[in-house]
Parts: C-alpha cells; sequence; structure tokens
C-alpha cells in the first residue's frame, strides 16, 4: 500500500480499538488525533467527517467478524458440523471482546433509537450474520440433522440469546466460568432440535 494508504489503515486500527471500549460514540477526531500523534486536520484529510470515520470503523469491525468467524466455518460441511464451528468461533471472539467490548452489542444499545446512517449500517451487517445463522440452520434441516419442524428463526434467537448473556455475564458480572455455560447451553440447545434419526443422535442415545 502507498504512504497515504498505511496512515489510513493505521488510523482505523486505533479507532476501532477506541470505539470497542468506549463505543462509537466515544470515538473522536480528537482523541483520534492525541493516539496518532497527528492533527485534527491530518485525521480529517482521510475521512471527511466524524460519521465517516465511524461507518470506516463498523466496515472493519464487521469485516474482521466475517474473517474470524463466517468465512472459517462454512469451509465446514454443510450440516450441524457448520453450525456447530459457527457458534464456537462466535464464542471464541467473545471470549476476546470481553476485555476490548463487542461493537455489535454497544453499538446496538447507542443506536437503538437513533436513526440515521449509522443505525442502517448495524442493522444490516447483524441482519447478514442473522441471515447467514439462518441459511445454516436450514441446511441443517434439509440434510436431516435437525428435526423437520425446527423454526429456524427461534433457533438462531434461542443462539443470539446465549451470545448476549455471555457477553453480559463475562464482561458485566465477571463471572468466572461464563464461557463454559455457554457452550453447555449451546449442546444442550442443539439436542432439543437433532434429529433423532441421525446416526450422531442414536450414538449420543446409546
Amino acid at each position: 500500500m502507498r504512504k497515504g494508504e498505511l496512515t489510513r489503515a493505521a488510523i482505523l486500527d486505533v479507532a476501532l480499538d477506541l470505539a470497542s471500549r468506549d463505543g462509537l460514540e466515544g470515538l473522536t477526531i480528537g482523541l483520534l488525533a492525541d493516539k496518532m500523534n497527528m492533527s485534527k486536520s491530518g485525521v480529517f484529510a482521510h475521512f471527511g467527517s466524524r460519521e465517516d470515520l465511524q461507518l470506516e470503523v463498523l466496515k472493519l469491525y464487521h469485516h474482521r467478524f466475517e474473517q474470524e468467524v463466517f468465512f472459517p466455518s462454512v469451509k465446514e460441511p454443510r450440516g450441524i458440523q457448520r453450525l456447530k464451528s459457527m457458534f464456537a468461533r462466535w464464542v471464541k471472539r467473545v471470549s476476546v471482546e470481553v476485555a476490548s467490548g463487542c461493537i455489535y452489542i454497544s453499538g446496538a444499545v447507542e443506536y437503538d433509537d437513533r436513526p440515521g446512517p449509522i443505525r442502517e449500517e448495524l442493522m444490516a451487517m447483524v441482519g447478514a450474520w442473522q441471515g447467514a445463522l439462518l441459511r445454516c440452520v436450514q441446511q441443517c434441516i434439509e440434510c436431516g440433522d435437525l428435526k423437520a419442524d425446527t423454526d429456524p428463526q427461534q433457533l438462531v434467537y434461542e443462539m443470539y440469546g446465549l451470545i448476549l448473556a455471555l457477553h453480559h455475564d463475562a464482561r458485566f458480572l465477571r463471572i468466572p466460568g461464563s464461557l463454559g455455560r455457554a457452550g453447555i447451553g449451546f449442546e444442550r440447545l442443539i439436542e432439543t432440535y437433532r434429529n433423532p434419526q441421525t446416526p450422531s443422535a442414536v450414538v449420543a442415545q446409546q
């Protein structure tokens, strides 16, 4: 990359760290300039406005989420194995974000009743991830891993509930063992929906 592109990428890295810690609303040009040892005008030269900066931070966060969670998971065979990979990688990312913070979760609190481009971008990103989870659950049903009458939206809702509970207990309450509880909860959830006729389910019952 050229020098300007390298500088812009470095600014975004620092901005993402700050937004993860303080929220997108806590991200200011002045604070970022101080962290980068740059002038405010120097930062503005790479981003037209604070809102543009916030949107670029969101895109960077989403890109990293896809690289760490989504793309490695879709390399797994379709079915329950892929769904388990998605959840396990999701939990692993949350375990890292216990120290830094999750922009999807903090952003939902900041922008739940604040219309505008940032809220729309957040909704689109979260919606894309929920859509990927829904497709994976539907594939689990189609290949016979889950019961035919499984409600994909309900299962995804319950998976999301486990992640939100994990983030709350691990980051806010600092309760030890929260990661393990999330894993146990997911396995129990899957067993509720698993097709009893699949080989893995039959073996588990023996």
